[in-house]
């Protein structure tokens, strides 16, 4: 197992933690609610009332973003409105441990301002959330922005923050999960926002006056680019070494494959075999390129039956090989990726690669990655998108014809095209 920069778990272990995860949100559906119910009694039977708005402004914030490092990339929007807000340095984020390399590769905020929870087991992750809420409650923040969408845990972790101003979405009538009534700034959740500006929307709450919410009287701006990933100078010639040794000539062009999606919503996979042929068509169209494989530990069996099957030279796995730092040097490298929506999309858009996301089950209109090198596409069919923060997540489809109306004849089209163009001599 490799670490990041920070010293936190690396890509490599992140199929496990997905496993975690699946177990964190069935734990978080059927005790989170109780939880939820019981904070909720124990803030109205307190001493705990309404705040007004902050008079003079907070001066310190913290951001809860537990899980989904993809999502992480488009709160940089929020964060930024808080660091202009409040100073860089007063601004805090808390993440589970693995998911702290993209606070990190973010640098909007200080390194010793990110606080972790350690999930090794169940006893270790109640343990640590409790010593770091200890720490968190000793640095006397201000205010709190739970990014998570409609997580109970993370609706009962702002409330014991000590944060005395709290905003995060709430479900009225029915509309979604139950969180109890522990922000003192509701948010309602509009499914027609992009998650960026939503997420920016939770911010700007916490200047309006509560009793006023869910009306935000404001409009939102034009989409902001992620910040620019920044290696080391010794950073991009070593990965180069590293490829030259697995088989990729210094002066070749590299193509990227990323054929998962994780194990939190497998109805996002594009078909494996749909990744062999685009990779035999368009080794066979670029004979100057080579095709690498992206992957984690677990998938390395997998992604070298796709490498077998496409029979080239030029095919190679990285699956395993890279920790999530050098997978964004990697990117850094590389002409074009061709991913399933997931967290490789958004990692990806911090570097300058184009990228290619196959959306199906959720909505590139809420979710795709702001900027220029992001392409998407996305068959638009009628039960097309099946999941959303209303609804948890959760969907009766086991058929994903949303993936499967992707043509190959159009994601290869599409790569061709920007790697073409790519290619092409600035005039």
């Amino acid at each position: 197992m490799g670490t990041c920069g920070c010293g936190c778990k690396t890509f490599l272990v992140l199929p496990r933690f997905s496993q975690k995860i699946r177990t964190l949100q069935w734990a978080d559906r059927r005790l989170g609610a109780a939880a939820c119910f019981v904070a909720t009694l124990w803030r109205r039977l307190g001493s705990w009332r309404q705040p007004p708005p902050p008079a003079g402004g907070y001066c310190s914030l913290i951001f809860i973003k537990l899980t989904e490092q993809g999502s992480t990339v488009l709160a940089c929007e929020a964060v930024r409105a808080a660091i202009v807000r409040v100073g860089r340095e007063h601004v805090h984020f808390l993440v589970f441990e693995e998911n702290r390399f993209i606070v990190d590769a973010l640098g909007l905020v200080p390194a010793s301002n990110v606080h972790t929870v350690r999930t090794a087991s169940a006893a270790r992750m109640l343990h640590s959330c409790y010593q770091t809420l200890r720490a968190i409650r000793r640095l006397k923040i201000e205010a709190c922005v739970d990014l998570e969408f409609f997580s109970r845990s993370s609706a009962v972790i702002a409330f014991l923050s000590g944060a005395r101003w709290r905003a995060g979405f709430h479900a009225d009538f029915g509309a979604g999960p139950y969180r109890g009534d522990l922000f003192t700034h509701r948010v309602a959740y509009n499914p027609q926002l992009h998650v960026s500006h939503s997420f920016h929307s939770l911010v700007r709450a916490l200047d309006a006056e509560a009793m006023r919410l869910p009306v935000l009287d404001f409009v939102s701006g034009p989409h902001l680019a992620p910040p620019r990933f920044q290696c080391s100078p010794a950073e991009k010639p070593a990965m180069r070494e590293r490829l030259r040794q697995l088989g990729v000539p210094l002066e070749s062009r590299l193509i990227l494959l990323n054929a998962n999606a994780g194990d939190l919503l497998p109805l996002r996979k594009w078909a494996g075999r749909n990744y062999v042929a685009l990779a035999q068509r368009l080794l066979g169209e670029f004979p100057e390129a080579h095709i690498a494989f992206t992957g984690s530990a677990d998938e390395v069996a997998v992604i070298e039956d796709y490498v077998r099957a496409v029979a080239s030279p030029r095919c190679l796995s990285l699956a395993g090989r890279t920790d999530l730092r050098e997978l964004l040097v990697v990117y850094e490298l590389a002409e074009v990726l061709v991913t399933n929506d997931s967290g490789p999309a958004h990692f990806a858009a911090l570097t300058a690669i184009d990228v290619v996301v196959l959306f199906g089950p959720e909505t590139p209109a809420l979710f795709a990655a702001p900027g220029p090198r992001t392409h998407v596409i996305w068959a638009g069919i009628a039960c097309s998108p099946c999941v959303s923060a209303l609804n948890n997540r959760q969907t009766l489809c086991r058929d994903n014809v949303c993936m499967q109306r992707i043509s190959l004849d159009e994601v290869t089209e599409k790569a061709a095209q920007i790697f073409r163009k790519r290619k092409a001599p600035a005039e």
